[in-house]
């Protein structure tokens, strides 16, 4: 009797968990249609009196992104062959997904070719940032850095229209 109660729960666990599986989709999603395309950060006012400053551009394409990170510094806390007199590019891909007002990013580091990037100078590994969308309008996108507390003002430089590539 213990092994029909004991065949009978492991084929009752193996059919739960079967059920509450799915398979991802073979094709990328659609993403938020109102950002797709490529976008650049007007300059703040205010970056000449931060000791380091980011300006950002984004391309967004159905739901992954290519970001081109151009910092400007002040103060110098890397090796003095990564500093290049205070200016320098990151670069970083993945996905982005839109939940209500906030703009989330799942991705990492990579060289200028958008490939994976082991090591060098500069952020290596994830970039996670988030950002609240505050306003959104044809031209132009306006978010808060949440980690940085950081107005972003984006400009429309091209719009895409998303064709879902298989993955």
């Amino acid at each position: 009797m213990r092994f029909i109660y004991f065949s009978f729960s492991l084929l009752l666990t193996a059919v739960l968990f079967s059920a509450s599986c799915k398979f991802n989709p073979d094709v990328q999603g659609e993403g938020f249609a109102a950002i797709q395309g490529v976008w650049e950060e007007e300059p703040g006012k205010y970056r000449d009196s931060l000791l380091q400053y980011t300006r950002h551009q984004f391309k967004f394409t159905c739901d992954s992104f290519y970001a081109t990170l151009e910092t400007t510094a002040k103060a110098n806390y890397y090796d003095d062959s990564c500093f290049n007199n205070g200016h320098w590019k990151e670069y970083a891909k993945g996905n982005y997904a839109v939940s209500n007002d906030t703009l989330y990013f799942n991705g990492t580091f990579t060289k200028s070719n958008f490939k994976q990037k082991l090591s060098g100078c500069y952020r290596i590994g994830q970039y996670i940032p988030v950002f609240l969308i505050k306003h959104t309008s044809a031209e132009k996108i306006e978010l808060l850095n949440l980690q940085q507390n950081i107005s972003v003002v984006l400009k429309l430089k091209e719009k895409i229209n998303c064709n879902p590539q298989p993955l």
